[in-house]
This record gives structure tokens, C-alpha cells and sequence, in this order.
């Protein structure tokens, strides 16, 4: 029953048949979002490029790079989603007869859905690119968890079987054999010099699975190197304390190389996370701002 009540319309609202979603000023967003994502990242390689250096004690340390490359991200991520998102909303057909707060929602709504694409289309590209460094990230952290000793088992096996004599334990293993006198010094391939080296390479193996090594081992590989280099046992047993030395400090440093990766890596997801947090919220603001532009 219709009211009678002067400037009472009962009428039901008629729904807008169009949506309220204008894609085709999401995409042009999304696609300079992306652009300028590119650029950026490109720039900021090449700047990153000038903080490394393959010399010794030049350049920047891991976890500097890490954290300048996290800055580097937040910063593109401003950038970009504040042009992507202004641009959504100065490109979006002006809606009519919406209520202000109503206009406000979608105009943030757009620039979020654009600062998402803009992000689907960056990582659709560089998708080669990121899987090798996450890949790389996931092998390093399984190589850490996996413990250092069966990673130094691992690399002695390998130097062991290394003909090239490159190898870091194949120079540990020679060093164990460096005769004092100069009539001991055997020709290349002797037969009794390259048991004694399996017989070491054996021992050092063990105790590097072990995490240690026995008394009794010590003991022995101490009198080999004796036999083969014409040491006395005291002088041999110093020298194969030294070598064991210097294999826990080199053991040492890869451990906390990979401690150091592993707390770069860390640092840098979290940073990348909340610069992608960021970039969702300049995206949605700067939506408003360039929708309510569009619509004075």
C-alpha cells in the first residue's frame, strides 16, 4: 500500500546494472605501477652492483647489502603504487549519484586491486629471476640445517677423490706430508705417498662426521706423518694439530658465512613484506587522491 505522507517515496531502489569496478583504469595502473617497478629495480641494481666487489675487504658487507637492497624495495614500492594508484583514480568514469563515503571505498578499493596486479604482472616477469634466488635462499638454509659437520664430510669426500690437487683438502693433506728432509721428497704418484694421503684423507673424513677426532686417530695420523716426513713424532703430532687448526677455523668461517646469509635473508623477507604492505596502502591512497581530483 502506497503512503499518502507528502514527500514520502516508497518506491524500491533500482540497482545499477553497472559495476562498480572500472577495469580498464585498474589495468592502465597496473601496468605503470609495473613499468616504473622495472625501472626502478633496474636502477637499483645498478647501484647495488657499485657496493660489492669481488676484492677482499672492499665493499659493503651481506648484511648492508641486504638491508640497503630492502630500503631500495620500499622506496619502488612508494613510488610505483603512488603513480599506480593515482593513476586508477584519475582514469576511473565518475560515478553519479554515489554517496561520498561510498565513492571513498571504491576509489581504494581500485587502487588496491591495481597496486595487486601491478604486483602479479612484476613477479609474472621477473619470475625466472626470483625463483633462482629463492632457490639459492632455500639450498643455503638447507645446507645450514642439515649441520656442518656432514657439509665438511661432504667437502672432504669430494677433495679426496679430487685428482687436481686444488682442492682446499687436498692442501691439507699435502701439508701434512711436507718432508723435512730433501732426500724424502718423493717422486709425483709414489705409491707409499699416496696411501699415506688415503689413509689421512680417511681419518680427517671420520672425524670431521664425528665432529672430532679420536685420540687414538690423532695418535696414528701423528706417527704416519712421522713415517712419510722424517718429523719426530712431537714435531709431527704439532703439525697435524696445526692442520686440524686450521680445518676447524676454515669449518668455522663457512659456518658463520652461512649464519650471516641466513640473517640477511630474514632481514631482507621482512623488509620485502612490509614494503609490499606499504605499496598497498600508498596505492589505495593515492587512488583517493586522484579520484577525488577526477571528481572536482
Amino acid at each position: 500500500m502506497a503512503s499518502t505522507l507528502p514527500g514520502f517515496d516508497d518506491t524500491p531502489p533500482v540497482e545499477s546494472s553497472l559495476s562498480a569496478v572500472s577495469w580498464s583504469a585498474i589495468i592502465a595502473g597496473a601496468v605503470s605501477a609495473a613499468a616504473l617497478t622495472i625501472v626502478l629495480m633496474l636502477l637499483g641494481s645498478g647501484l647495488g652492483l657499485t657496493m660489492v666487489s669481488p676484492w677482499t675487504n672492499q665493499g659493503v658487507g651481506i648484511t648492508t647489502f641486504a638491508v640497503s637492497a630492502a630500503i631500495w624495495m620500499i622506496v619502488i614500492q612508494w613510488l610505483s603504487s603512488a603513480l599506480g594508484g593515482y593513476m586508477t583514480g584519475r582514469l576511473r568514469a565518475r560515478w553519479v549519484g554515489v554517496h561520498t563515503d561510498e565513492t571513498f571505498f571504491r576509489d581504494t578499493a581500485h587502487g588496491l586491486l591495481a597496486w595487486a596486479l601491478a604486483t602479479l604482472l612484476v613477479v609474472y616477469i621477473a619470475s625466472s629471476s626470483l625463483t633462482s634466488a629463492v632457490g639459492t635462499g632455500v639450498q643455503a638454509a638447507s645446507n645450514v640445517a642439515s649441520g656442518a659437520a656432514a657439509g665438511a664430510s661432504s667437502s672432504i669426500d669430494s677433495s679426496a677423490n679430487d685428482n687436481t690437487g686444488n682442492s682446499a683438502m687436498s692442501y691439507f693433506v699435502d701439508s701434512l706430508f711436507r718432508p723435512n728432509d730433501p732426500n724424502r721428497l718423493a717422486a709425483p704418484g709414489a705409491a707409499g705417498d699416496a696411501a699415506a694421503a688415503a689413509q689421512a684423507s680417511r681419518i680427517l673424513i671420520a672425524s670431521a662426521a664425528a665432529g672430532e677426532m679420536a685420540p687414538a686417530d690423532q695418535t696414528y695420523l701423528g706417527q704416519l706423518v712421522s713415517a712419510r716426513t722424517g718429523l719426530s713424532e712431537a714435531d709431527a703430532t704439532a703439525r697435524v694439530n696445526t692442520i686440524l687448526a686450521q680445518i676447524n677455523q676454515a669449518k668455522t668461517k663457512t659456518q658463520e658465512a652461512a649464519d650471516a646469509t641466513r640473517k640477511a635473508s630474514i632481514a631482507f623477507a621482512l623488509m620485502a613484506a612490509l614494503s609490499l604492505v606499504i605499496g598497498a596502502f600508498i596505492a589505495s591512497a593515492a587512488a583517493a587522491l586522484g579520484g577525488r581530483l577526477r571528481d572536482d
